[in-house]
């Protein structure tokens, strides 16, 4: 029997713990001691001895023998795994002693050469699959490359943004559409502004004009600058000049007092001088708040004539062509893209008047030729040579700058393939009939607007009212009782006074369906339950359609 360890009276009493690890040996390890059983915790344990005799019936081979073995059979218990650091070690020696080499492990078998060839064949084939879908790509590549610099007709419509290389910002390109209250005549973002700077100008030249202070550029762009939080150039001033050309007078002039170090009183100066209408031998008027607003009112009115110019145009390209009189246009057709409107062309502004400077030896001898000795004139005219031959290669090599490319025309509209088939008589009713209803709503005035919007909510409104007399059981209902249960039944936010103008319409257009009553100092109105609401709710669709198309 063997004999027990003081530490397995431990390991019983404590059934949780754990047998203490047990240093592995750095010699190699024996089949019987693989082989040995793993014993459960808490249980006995005795003490590990090798059997006298190996477990089979062949005597067991040397450690080195069993080394070897277990590397060639890549048996699992071995402990030489490919990972393992002693593969490498045993490459070694086994290099180093090629007396052993006829002890390894037989070659592997011709099936797992044919294995092999079979997997160097998959791998060509899969290599000239990859070459081919490269190949694939790099054509697909040239061929969007090709595709990209070749110019678009909507690329050719923004010729503006391309010169300038940016795109305008979406407040700025849809700044039509996100105006307050009814559509009318929006100007653009951008011819806002101007009017902006206008206002902003004649407000700082009519502070300095009315105190008889010289009116310079520099005063006025400071001054406009702080206001608006914006830059102001000179050709802002050109674009003002040529929406409102009578607006200013300017000029060049030196001896101008500028109360600054960086500018002297000899230098040319740009100076503004509104034009007021002043006769001969009166005093200087003054730019009063009145002449202001009138102003303003004229510029304002001429940035609408230049908007209502392209719009004619516009107007002039649809198929049908559709031609509208200035005098009753009341909003922009809504195809017409108000913010894409071309920018205005700044005028020209005087310019400083050019003193002659001389700069080569050319003009210096033509100037001077009478002045000077022959002998300093021929020296002068080696030199004037000798400059003129160095630059004469330097202005040959340069090459000419380019013409500026222009936009290729915008192609006209074809007809989508979706109208293919359909006969050119019906497309031409139809578009004629689309005509008519866009010039309808072009030329229609505020008070139609706000009818027509009236007429799409009655439908509605009388559904509503004839549920309110079923659910009062009463023949007639005061206008106010009517108007509060209709504001709180009705799904549109409106008003008492709104509500009441919808009921009057409605009684208006159907007299027969709906009654107003003045008694005293009260409204009452009185329906006819009998009638059928859908032939109501059809002749007010009717009516709708009808003042729509007018």
């Amino acid at each position: 029997m063997a004999q027990r360890r003081v530490t397995d009276f431990y390991a019983r009493r404590r059934p949780g713990s754990t047998a203490p690890k047990i240093k592995a040996a750095c010699s190699t390890p024996s089949p019987a001691r693989l082989a040995a059983p793993v014993l459960a915790p808490g249980s006995s344990r005795k003490r590990a001895r090798p059997p006298a005799t190996p477990a089979g019936d062949h005597p067991a081979p040397p450690a080195r023998r069993r080394l070897r073995l277990s590397d060639g059979d890549s048996c699992p218990s071995s402990p030489a795994t490919p990972s393992s650091p002693a593969l490498p070690s045993l490459n070694k020696k086994i290099k180093k002693n090629p007396a052993t080499a006829d002890q390894l492990p037989c070659p592997a078998s011709p099936q797992d050469k044919v294995l092999s060839k079979d997997t160097i064949s998959e791998l060509q084939a899969c290599l000239k699959r990859a070459r081919q879908l490269g190949a694939r790509v790099q054509t697909l590549k040239a061929g969007s490359r090709e595709d990209t610099e070749a110019p678009s007709p909507s690329e050719a419509e923004g010729t503006a943004e391309q010169s300038s290389g940016k795109k305008a910002p979406a407040y700025q390109r849809f700044h039509a559409l996100a105006q307050p209250g009814p559509p009318g005549l929006v100007l653009p973002y951008k011819y806002q502004v101007l009017a902006e700077m206008f206002r902003s100008m004649d407000t700082i030249v009519s502070i300095l004009h009315n105190r008889s202070e010289a009116v310079t550029f520099t005063k006025v762009k400071q001054g406009v600058q702080d206001m608006m939080r914006r830059r102001f150039e000179e050709r802002n001033m050109g674009q003002i000049k040529t929406v409102y050309p009578t607006s200013y007078h300017f000029r060049q002039e030196r001896n101008v007092p500028t109360f600054k170090d960086g500018s002297r009183r000899s230098d040319y100066q740009l100076t503004i001088e509104p034009l007021l209408g002043q006769e001969a031998g009166t005093a200087t008027p003054q730019l009063t708040a009145s002449r202001l607003l009138q102003r303003r009112q004229i510029f304002s009115q001429n940035l609408v004539d230049r908007v209502k110019e392209h719009h004619k145009a516009f107007l002039a390209s649809l198929n049908p062509p559709m031609a509208v009189p200035e005098d009753q246009l009341m909003r922009w057709h809504p195809r017409f893209n108000v913010d894409d409107v071309p920018d205005i062309e700044p005028a020209e502004l005087p310019q400083p008047p050019t003193t002659e400077k001389l700069t080569t030896a050319q003009e210096v001898l033509a100037r001077a030729r009478s002045l000077l000795s022959p002998r300093m004139e021929k020296a002068l005219s080696c030199v004037a040579l000798r400059s003129v031959a160095s630059s004469s290669p330097c202005s040959s090599s340069s090459p000419s700058p380019a013409p500026p490319l222009t936009p290729p025309a915008t192609p006209p509209t074809a007809s989508p393939s979706a109208l293919k088939g359909v006969p050119q008589a019906l497309l031409e009713r139809v578009r004629a009939k689309e005509a008519q209803k866009q010039l309808a709503k072009m030329t229609r005035c505020a008070e139609q607007e706000l009818r027509q919007q009236r007429l799409e909510r009655l439908p509605e409104l009388a559904r509503v009212l004839r549920g309110i007399f079923v659910s009062e059981r009463k023949p007639a209902l005061t206008m106010e009782v009517a108007c509060a249960r209709m504001v709180d039944s009705c799904r549109a936010t409106l008003s008492l006074g709104e509500m009441e103008k919808h009921l009057e319409l409605l009684a208006e257009l159907l007299p027969d369906w709906l009654n107003v009553h003045h008694i005293r100092n009260d409204t009452y109105l009185k329906l006819d339950k009998a009638t059928d609401l859908a032939g109501i709710t059809a002749r007010l669709a009717h009516q709708a359609r009808t003042e729509e198309g007018l």
